[in-house]
């Protein structure tokens, strides 16, 4: 017997969220499963996969037409996309980043002739995006970046590193954060499009990391590496407000996935709850699994209203920074105590490399470190408590 799908209902998505919801499953189903395990060992997916995405549709969703894209604002869609690719246990493509936080960048920051030069290619899946804003000693605190990018003609002329880059492989066309004025600190901070090709940029090692396997990072270089200056996002020196107001947006994607991972791990633990057998009965039937179940159960119904909201506050233009912090933190921790307590169900069979939910309680980990480490969350809400 399959887990169940149908048990945590979604009173906020209509029918025709459900039919996209089919149509992402098609999509994984025939593109993404078949070849996932050998990604996973390569720890890069096949260019293909991102044409493919495109001619499903399942790219630029939030993208005006006139360049390709879905013109769909509501994020329930790219909120069930995420879903899915939860659901089809995938740690790669990077279609979420691509989608929810790139795609937007370069939909709301840019002139029509950068819409004109690089949506069409995102939505069609001919071309790949990443964003680089880490750097070997700039994380959560994006102020503390050290790539300098300075206005030498029509050109700027980019130094420094990036790392942990989603994509950074694949990827054609690079939101890069830099300093364009570094004597003014944060209020000096400019986004660059940096394109495959460009002088002086380079990709650094494959980096190795405990799960995710299949999605590419990397290191990013820039050595006297020459931007248009045509290519900077917005008004200079403004990246920093940009990528404030990017953030609420980005952290709900992190939490979206999240549940949709958190959900997956307890219905596979349901099942084998009820099928695994000890002392003669289901371990589900033992008061401490089924209170275990019982309690997780309970949490991620409230994790589902509360993002569900988040989602509603989103799409009306309202999600605060305060609330997007709240859902990111609470949602991916969430996530890891109950990858961690049902792996403990699942007992040693549970450890074995090759179970579905030691994989899954290895990819939990690093949700509560990107896009904001949970300490920074809580930073941040305590400021807004006037702390």
């Amino acid at each position: 017997m399959a887990p169940n799908r149908s048990s945590r209902p979604a009173p906020r998505y209509g029918p025709e969220h459900e039919q996209f919801r089919d149509t992402c499953r098609e999509f994984l189903t025939r593109e993404v499963l078949p070849h996932h395990a050998r990604w996973e060992r390569d720890g890069i997916v096949d260019r293909e996969v991102w044409r493919a995405a495109g001619r499903a549709g399942l790219l630029g969703i939030g993208v005006d037409p006139a360049y390709g894209g879905g013109g769909e604002p509501d994020y329930r869609y790219p909120a069930v996309f995420s879903q899915e690719i939860m659901w089809a246990r995938a740690t790669a493509p990077g279609f979420v980043a691509h989608n929810d936080v790139i795609a937007t960048y370069l939909a709301e920051r840019t002139t029509e002739e950068q819409r004109k030069r690089w949506l069409p290619g995102l939505c069609a899946g001919e071309l790949v995006a990443a964003i680089a804003m880490s750097e070997p000693d700039a994380g959560s605190n994006v102020a503390d970046i050290r790539a300098t990018a300075l206005r030498d003609g029509d050109s700027y002329v980019l130094n420094g590193q990036k790392t942990f880059i989603t994509n950074g492989e694949n990827a054609d066309v690079v939101v890069v954060a830099v300093k364009t004025a570094p004597e003014r600190g944060a209020q000096g901070i400019s986004l660059l499009v940096v394109e495959r090709g460009t002088p002086g940029f380079t990709r650094g090692r494959r980096m190795e990391k405990l799960g995710w396997h299949a999605s590419d990072t990397c290191e990013l270089f820039f050595d006297d590496c020459r931007v248009p200056a045509e290519n900077l996002l917005g008004k200079e020196n403004a990246g920093l407000a940009y990528m404030m107001a990017g953030m609420p947006r980005e952290r709900l994607s992190i939490a979206t996935v999240a549940v949709g991972a958190a959900e997956r791990m307890l219905a596979d633990t349901l099942e084998y709850a009820r099928t695994r057998e000890a002392f003669g009965q289901s371990i589900g039937s033992f008061q401490h699994n089924r209170f275990q179940l019982a309690t997780m159960d309970t949490e991620l119904t409230v994790a589902r209203v509360f993002l569900d909201h988040c989602v509603a506050e989103l799409n009306a233009g309202r999600l605060s920074v305060t609330d997007a912090a709240k859902v990111k933190w609470w949602t991916t921790e969430l996530q890891v105590d109950i990858a961690n307590r049902c792996l403990q169900i699942h007992g040693g069979f549970g450890y074995l490399k090759e179970s579905t939910i030691s994989r899954e309680w290895v990819n939990s980990r690093v949700q509560t470190i990107y896009g904001g480490t949970t300490e920074v969350m809580k930073e941040l809400i305590g400021r807004s408590l006037g702390l």
